[in-house]
């Protein structure tokens, strides 16, 4: 394909994702249909559309859209962006968007932009992470709308780092140490490349966000110790404390289909088989809780960015709600002398901060014993954990 039919092939795409359609289907559904697309092709066309999506305000401000984007402008806006003359894209050409018209090649710059634009942030949201990142607020949003870097967790229950690098090097695999976890690795080459190397296959490595893996770190585990993690979903943060320590691990969620790839996973980490908890209150008695609530992610939107765009008022107060429901019961879960550890990928402070306080005052018999803030400027994802204790 050529660049302008990759351009037009992420037009069609952003129409149908700008209408709420979720983005991975829209790629998935869109390379079933145009099997002649080579893998560079729908590489291209992916980062095109997420590249697009994380941006779109400006985008389309950029493309002479305002505030109404527009699939054709965000594309456009970002061509300008890059500093990239549209009129090679926009060629009206055999597979290549329509010429420009004459309203489209007058080029709005930023700078009288309103700060959301600038900041590709809804509006409605700039004083939530105002409240939350202060001065560093700006910074933050600045680089979430970058592609987010890729990480690797070190399986240091198999390797160490040293040897894991070199055997993602063996495969063309770059990567180096992150100083958020002592077993983070940053991929810096080839990253597409992981999920078919020898050093995945061999559970060497596991991906998984720098800042997560901090947030594990402060976990005081110590072997037999028993874990449940309340809302497990794939197992990551589960599997990444069995990789410390020989311990117990249970793994629960609402929805255990989410949970279905753990015991491969485990398996290949060479750790012992985890529980699943059949679905309901898993009870227990156990030593540690680990409550990785569901939130906004907005940490996280890098990755996701259209739940960005997706997240209203609603949601939000209705996230909020449910992970002080969690944290409740998560609570019980904890033998008498056990530990809660409560954990978000959210930058908000009603799910962060909001909910360990409000707990604390409802829960008197428990004690905090350490809390954290990561954002993108630390490295990683945008993470909040706290470790309370009781008796």
């Amino acid at each position: 394909m050529t660049p302008a039919a990759r351009h037009a092939a992420a037009i069609d795409l952003l129409e149908q994702i700008l209408v709420g359609d979720p983005a991975e289907k829209c790629l998935t559904r869109w390379a079933r249909g145009n099997r002649y697309a080579g893998s560079k092709d729908r590489a291209a066309i992916r980062d095109l559309v997420f590249d697009a999506i994380r941006c779109q305000r400006s985008y389309a401000w950029l493309g002479g859209a305002g505030h109404q984007p527009t699939a054709r402008a965000v594309i456009l806006g970002s061509l300008r962006a890059k500093g990239q003359d549209p009129a090679l894209v926009f060629t009206g050409d055999k597979y290549a968007p329509d010429p420009l018209g004459p309203e489209e090649l007058a080029a709005p710059g930023l700078e009288d932009a309103p700060r959301g634009v600038q900041l590709d942030c809804p509006d409605w949201l700039l004083p939530k992470f105002d409240e939350a990142l202060g001065a560093q607020c700006d910074d933050v949003l600045r680089l979430m709308r970058q592609r987010a870097p890729v990480f690797l967790r070190v399986n240091l229950r198999k390797t160490d780092v040293s040897t894991a690098i070199e055997a993602l090097a063996r495969d063309d695999i770059d990567a180096q140490p992150h100083p958020l976890s002592p077993s983070a690795l940053e991929v810096t080459r080839n990253s597409r490349r992981i999920a078919h190397s020898a050093a995945f296959a061999q559970g060497l490595v596991e991906l998984q966000d720098a800042a997560s893996q901090a947030v594990v770190d402060m976990v005081p585990l110590s072997s037999g110790m028993s874990v449940l993690d309340y809302c497990a979903g794939g197992g990551g943060k589960l599997l990444a404390m069995g990789a410390k320590h020989d311990i117990a691990l249970t793994a629960h969620d609402v929805d255990a289909r989410r949970m279905s790839d753990i015991p491969m996973r485990a398996g290949r980490a060479g750790l012992d088989p985890v529980t699943i908890a059949a679905p309901g209150s898993p009870g227990g008695d156990y030593d540690v809780v680990f409550v990785d609530a569901p939130c906004s992610g907005s940490g996280a939107w890098r990755r996701t960015p259209q739940a960005k765009w997706l997240l209203d008022t609603r949601r939000l107060s209705e996230l909020v709600a449910l992970q002080g429901d969690v944290l409740q019961q998560a609570a019980g879960c904890c033998r008498p002398s056990g530990m809660l550890v409560y954990a978000t990928c959210s930058l908000f402070k009603a799910e962060n901060d909001g909910q360990v306080d409000a707990f604390l005052s409802d829960n008197p018999e428990w004690q905090e014993r350490d809390r954290r803030h990561f954002t993108p400027c630390d490295g990683g994802d945008g993470f909040f954990a706290a470790v309370l204790t009781r008796g």
